[in-house]
């Protein structure tokens, strides 16, 4: 069964001045506020597209990876990663390293590269960014 998630955008003025929210509905979670200086200089406690981004792609490869580790009958005690988004002015995303740490009984390096490359490969959030680079930095803890 398909499933929906829904989150909204509203904006204020023009790019460089302006400012708006976005607000996570499916989950009602929260309003976010966003603003092109948080997006093209430091945040200062404001999110922006790449940061929902990044939390979207460490959750999906961290829940993609524990899937594949436990079908292979090593399932993790945990999984952490990190999914850094490059953004830059005028040319867009360039890039993303998502680096994990995992505790996984059983499995040796050679292993869990292994199928941390194919849950990088597989993650729905990985496909659906198959225009970007993505580098992977995968260890066991």
């Amino acid at each position: 069964m398909a499933t929906v998630r829904t989150a909204n955008a509203h904006w204020e003025g023009s790019l460089m001045e302006g400012k708006g929210t976005v607000s996570l509905d499916s989950s009602g979670i929260g309003s976010y506020p966003v603003t092109w200086a948080a997006r093209s200089a430091e945040p200062n406690g404001v999110t922006s597209p790449e940061e929902l981004i990044a939390a979207a792609h460490s959750t999906c490869f961290s829940m993609a990876l524990s899937h594949a580790l436990a079908g292979a009958g090593t399932p993790p005690e945990k999984v952490d990663t990190k999914a850094d988004v490059t953004f830059v002015p005028g040319k867009g995303i360039t890039g993303i390293v998502l680096t994990v740490r995992a505790v996984v009984p059983g499995l040796d390096a050679d292993g869990f590269a292994a199928q941390a490359q194919a849950a990088k490969e597989n993650c729905p959030v990985s496909q659906a960014l198959a225009g970007t680079t993505i580098t992977l930095d995968a260890a066991l803890a």
